[in-house]
C-alpha cells in the first residue's frame, strides 16, 4: 500500500501506475475494467498513453466518512492486477 497516497478533503486514496508502452497501459485498463465490473465498485480513472491515475473514494458517501478495511483491500486488489 506504500504507493497509494491517502488524501483528505475529500478523503480518498490515489495512485499513479506507469507503463512502458501503450499496449501495457491498455492491458491494465482492460483488467481493471473487468475487476471493477465484477466488484461493482467504480473508482475515478484518468489515463494517458503510458500511465493510469486512480482515485478511490470510500463506498459510503456520507460526510466525515473514513476509509475502511474494504477500501484498502480493493486498492490491494487493483495492485494485484499488475501481475
Amino acid at each position: 500500500m506504500n504507493q497509494w497516497q491517502k488524501r483528505s478533503r475529500p478523503i480518498r486514496l490515489e495512485r499513479r501506475f506507469e507503463f512502458e508502452t501503450y499496449a501495457e497501459t491498455r492491458d491494465f485498463l482492460d483488467r481493471l475494467g473487468e475487476h471493477t465490473e465484477a466488484a461493482k465498485r467504480f473508482p475515478d480513472i484518468s489515463f494517458g498513453r503510458t500511465y493510469v491515475n486512480i482515485t478511490l473514494r470510500p463506498e459510503d458517501e456520507e460526510e466525515e466518512v473514513e476509509l475502511n478495511e474494504d477500501d484498502y483491500k480493493f486498492a490491494a486488489e487493483i495492485d494485484g492486477l499488475l501481475n
